[in-house]
């Protein structure tokens, strides 16, 4: 009770704007508490979910003042109305449940419209409902549970954990003995052995992969590669007093790699055909094993140790030769882990294929027999971002893309469709907004909502055979969300280190915002290369930023050079340069918004991240410290060759190189200037929190002055709430120079 009240009376505070109090004061931390839960649940009309019944009906919630209500959408009259009669509804359910159902809040799920009757879901029960009268039917109890195991990024593959594998006509099943390929027959129990050559050291996986007509087999042997762990230990273990310790399998870069040879047999004759391995004898990974259709060769991916070739194989079925169909290089890297995608049609006649050869991602269209390119399908100075579909029958890839219009954000999305020629590039999308699309199956009609960080969601149903609106559904509603004193970000573009590519970003202010304060500037930063960060579409709390601003700061959020979803140059920026992390483009933006507000102060800059990010905020004070004078990073790489080996050397290469110490914020430790607050989960599965303790120890050698934060139980993690405090603090004290209200005044 008592706690309602505070939170009552910090939203009644909240309401007073602008505010009276100054910058880190106890008021403002006590609007930093609430602002999350006051603009909780106060945009109206702006669903999210779509659910498409063929190419005529479609059904979604919608949050309204009142409550939700379930709409149904019909192509076919262009008509939006209530999907069935909530009070009803809420009637009968009270009756069939005994408990009292508000037709407000419905809380069911999973809508079927029938002819005339609806099936929907409860959280313990599947319902069918019969028309005019509402009468229920229960038609399964649900179980609901769901695994919530948690997993981590540092995993290995278990080459001998695999079923026994059953050929297509049933047949046979295939299996591994004593590291070697047997099969046996199912009707007469007979097992034949058909590979001789396997042993612990290079044995056969369990992972086989039968031709579709069961007249051959593939299996790959494989050679081990290094066996690393890393340790921790979990201080404070709920389920015992005493601390245990603990261990995850966690290859890193230049770890040795297992080495794959794909192996060939023929049942019939127990004929065995050894691939030859040159063209895939640098191995980073061998993937994507899959069978022709009429089992006349199989087809894997080959990604090359360092990421700067990248090949798609085939091996022919009778003789065992493998030859290449795509060849992918670059001097730089190959981004397989986000931009890679294929599509074999008709069998392998033709794949579709992504490619950054150009410049920028774009579809090619290949003839999967003799490897040469049919078609560039995309061109232009703008990525594909991501393949939808690929419509064979119509020959049409759907696909989305950004930087398509000069006068909006390049990172705003939209909806397109090409065909295999290359022509006809439709736009599903044109309007100045980050779009989501959800079509129905036959592509007849879609919902497009969309919507930009400074403008709030619009939903209409559109034609595809037009792609012109042909029905307004919503458009959301923000009043409430104002009332509270709410400020729309701005997004804010400024030129980058080259003086000509446009850096773009957000600005968030807090509510009581008074252009006649000194405002210091805090970047919530995260430059992993894997994608781009800075948020586009509409929202009411941004993370990271919006309850840092309450405090007395200008909170921004930035994508430099270095991350994705631009051209390849922007991209690599970060190759073998992960301390880079497009800061010189960062620094530049911020120095041309304080330019043109004269209430952001430049000269008291702090910084703050998670994982990649708390990389980066602690190469900001290492490396930057000219600029930033202020760094909270949390659970971070500080030094590449201590993180999980996929992602590092995605960005970092092979082999491990000069260039590592280079970027390491470890190495260059004596460098840091400024405040610096280390955050880390002691049981941290995801980056080894070795490497904060590592930094901790050189900067301690070095003789310089930091905190260190270490969290019990935690992993991969920003600190939850008591890190969010600690981060507060640490923010108020050494960028505005206040000393911090106790938290017994704030918390309790």
């Amino acid at each position: 009770m008592k706690n309602r009240l505070k939170l009552s009376v910090l939203l009644a505070l909240l309401g007073v704007v602008p505010s009276v109090f100054g910058q880190g004061t106890p008021e403002e931390y006590k609007r930093s508490l609430a602002v999350d839960t006051l603009f909780k649940n106060k945009v109206y009309n702006s669903p999210e979910l779509f659910h498409w019944q063929g190419d005529s009906l479609c059904w979604y919630k919608n949050n309204t003042a009142k409550g939700t209500e379930y709409l149904l959408v019909s192509t076919g009259d262009l008509s939006r109305k209530a999907a069935f009669d909530h009070g009803k509804l809420a009637s009968r359910l009270s009756d069939l449940t005994g408990n009292d159902v508000n037709a407000a809040n419905l809380g069911i799920s999973d809508l079927l419209i029938e002819d005339r009757s609806f099936v929907f879901h409860t959280d313990s029960l599947k319902i069918r409902c019969s028309l005019p009268d509402y009468r229920l039917e229960v038609l399964k109890k649900m179980d609901r549970e769901e695994d919530r195991r948690r997993k981590y990024w540092g995993g290995r593959f278990d080459e001998t954990g695999n079923d026994p594998v059953i050929s297509p006509d049933s047949s046979y099943v295939g299996f591994i003995k004593n590291s070697n390929l047997y099969i046996k027959n199912r009707n007469t129990e007979e097992e034949t052995q058909l590979s001789f050559d396997g042993s612990p050291g290079f044995f056969y996986s369990s992972y086989i992969h039968w031709s579709p007509d069961s007249k051959k087999i593939m299996a790959y042997k494989v050679r081990p590669g290094g066996d690393r762990k890393i340790y921790f230990v979990r201080s404070a273990p709920e389920n015992q007093f005493q601390p245990e310790l603990e261990s995850r399998d966690y290859l890193k870069p230049g770890d040795q790699l297992p080495f794959r040879s794909p192996q060939l047999f023929h049942v019939a004759s127990g004929k065995h055909f050894p691939l030859h391995t040159g063209l895939f004898a640098e191995q980073y990974g061998l993937s994507g094993f899959s069978w022709r259709s009429d089992s006349s060769a199989f087809t894997f991916e080959y990604n090359q140790r360092g990421h700067q070739v990248y090949r798609v194989l085939s091996a022919d079925a009778d003789t065992g030769e493998v030859r290449a169909i795509i060849e992918e290089t670059s001097p730089t890297f190959i981004d397989y882990s986000s931009k890679k995608y294929r599509y074999d049609t008709e069998n392998g006649k033709e794949i579709v294929w992504t490619s950054e050869r150009d410049g920028y991602n774009h579809l090619y269209l290949y003839d999967g027999e003799t490897g040469k390119v049919k078609k560039q399908l995309t061109k232009g100075n703008w990525p594909v971002r991501k393949v939808l579909e690929v419509d064979e029958e119509n020959r049409q890839v759907y696909f989305t893309a950004s930087g398509m219009d000069k006068d909006q954000d390049p990172y705003l999305l939209h909806y397109c469709r090409v065909d295999f020629d290359g022509k006809n590039l439709v736009r599903f999308t044109r309007e100045n907004g980050n779009h989501e699309v959800t079509f129905s199956p036959g592509h007849a009609y879609y919902i497009d909502r969309y919507s930009r960080v400074d403008a709030p969601p619009v939903t209409v149903l559109k034609d595809a055979a037009t792609q012109k609106e042909v029905l307004p559904l919503e458009k959301a509603d923000v009043s409430a969300l104002m009332d509270t004193g709410w400020k729309t970000p701005e997004v804010f573009t400024a030129k980058g280190r080259d003086g000509k590519t446009d850096i773009w970003g957000i600005i968030v202010r807090p509510t009581n915002f008074d252009p006649g304060k000194n405002y210091p500037v805090i970047e919530y930063i995260y430059a992993g290369p894997h994608d781009s960060f800075v948020p586009k579409s509409f929202r009411t709390v941004y993370y990271g930023m919006t309850n840092l601003a309450e405090l007395g700061f200008i909170v921004v959020q930035i994508d430099g050079m270095g991350t994705s979803n631009r051209s390849k140059a922007f991209h690599d920026v970060c190759w073998k340069n992960l301390k880079d992390a497009g800061f010189p483009d960062r620094k530049l933006w911020i120095k041309a918004a304080a330019k043109k507000y004269s209430y952001i102060n430049s000269d008291m800059v702090g910084i703050h991240g998670t994982s990649a990010g708390g990389q980066n905020a602690g190469a900001a004070v290492v490396f930057n410290s000219d600029f930033y004078k202020v760094a909270v990073a949390s659970c971070g790489c500080h030094d590449n060759r201590m993180d999980k080996i996929w992602w590092n050397e995605q960005w970092m290469g092979y082999p491990v190189g000069p260039h590592y110490a280079a970027c390491s914020n470890t190495e260059n430790a004596a460098s840091m200037d400024g405040k610096l607050m280390l955050m880390v989960g002691e049981v941290d599965d995801n980056v080894d929190p070795a490497t904060t303790m590592q930094f901790a120890d050189a900067l301690i050698k070095a003789g310089k002055d930091f905190e260190l934060v270490v969290l019990p139980g935690q992993s991969h993690t920003s600190g939850g709430t008591y890190g969010d405090r600690k981060r507060k603090d640490f923010f108020v004290k050494n960028l505005l120079k206040v000393t911090p209200p106790s938290w017994q005044d704030i918390y309790e």
